[in-house]
């Protein structure tokens, strides 16, 4: 049995990441022929070919990071799509600074009516405990 640390060196070798490499790419090139099927098997192989690829060359890495400075909003579906750490962590940081930035719930002014001039009556605002007035008897002044 060919144990995990054992197969990691193997790939990290020079031959083999040449290899996965030369295949990436092939498939890569491939991918045009495969579309021409019926289904979705291009998309695949291509997928396929951009992962050997970004994953065994360092140059590939640095023509994709060039890609996505050109082309931000692609570069971010093409690292969900490849389930990269760099996305998870871009993605978590933007969503951080959004929270940071947003005002506080209480802050934020209430709309009464979301739909305006669309014929649907929305039920009043429950008033605060300081607003509520208490009610008259039908006999005359309200108890206290």
């Amino acid at each position: 049995m060919i144990s995990q640390e054992t197969l990691r060196d193997f790939f990290d070798s020079r031959p083999a990441r040449l290899s996965l490499f030369i295949l990436g790419i092939l498939l890569m090139i491939l991918t045009p022929f495969v579309a021409i099927l019926p289904g979705p098997g291009g998309i695949f192989v291509f997928g396929a070919g951009l992962a050997l690829t970004l994953r065994n060359s360092d140059w590939a890495k640095r023509r994709y990071v060039a890609f996505k400075r050109w082309q931000p909003r692609a570069g971010a579906w093409a690292d969900w799509g490849l389930r990269r750490g760099s996305h998870l962590r871009r993605e978590a940081r933007r969503k951080a600074e959004e929270r940071a930035q947003a005002p506080a719930p209480h802050e934020v002014e209430r709309i009464d009516d979301p739909l305006p001039h669309s014929g649907i009556e929305v039920a009043p605002i429950d008033p605060t405990p300081g607003e509520l007035v208490p009610a008259t008897p039908a006999g005359g002044e309200p108890k206290r």
